[in-house]
């Protein structure tokens, strides 16, 4: 698997997609039309190839960076952006993914479009339902990820373990180097 889906919410994990976004050099998931296939498949939108071409990464890029500019609005209690707007609710009006029943089962088929049409729609689902005031950015600071946080009391701090446990590690390691040791209640 190439990619991460730590959200349970396709729209999130699509943000996902540019890594580190504030970092000097942000990690790109998105630098071809087999990596954009390959998210399309692995997020379960899709069941087979979608058959992305060069000229669809532009668009993906575009549609990924749009939705993230009304998370982050939604995040900030900004307006929404006008542009990302229309870029949003113009990908959604496209035909999306289409279920289809076979002999073995379900199989979903997609061409990029209908992909790309099919996360517009999840996140216009999000950003307009109640999920959008569950929104938060993970706490790890080199980590940009949105997450939805349906814990008990609000209280999750990290988009996914990995992070929690790279930021338990670096406060461990601090401890370490400033001489002092982790608090031992274990009685004695």
């Amino acid at each position: 698997m190439r990619h991460a889906f730590p959200c349970g919410n396709a729209a999130l994990d699509f943000v996902g997609t540019l890594r580190a976004r504030r970092n000097a050099a942000p990690l790109e998931m998105l630098d071809s039309p087999d990596s954009l296939d390959a998210w399309f498949r692995e997020s379960g939108l899709v069941d087979g190839e979608t058959g992305c071409r060069p000229s669809d990464i532009a668009p993906a890029v575009m549609l990924r960076e749009a939705i993230y500019s009304l998370v982050a609005a939604r995040l900030a209690g900004e307006d929404l952006d006008e542009n990302a707007l229309a870029l949003v609710n113009g990908t959604a009006r496209a035909p999306s993914a289409i279920p289809q029943l076979t002999p073995a089962g379900r199989r979903v088929e997609a061409t990029p479009e209908q992909a790309m049409s099919s996360v517009a729609r999840i996140a216009v689902e999000l950003l307009s339902g109640p999920e959008a005031q569950l929104l938060k950015e993970c706490g790890r600071p080199e980590c940009t990820q949105v997450y939805a946080d349906h814990s008990r009391g609000s209280r999750r701090a990290w988009c996914s373990t990995k992070c929690r446990n790279k930021v338990n590690v670096a406060a461990y390691r601090a401890r370490a180097r400033e001489g002092r040791r982790p608090a031992d209640n274990r009685p004695r």
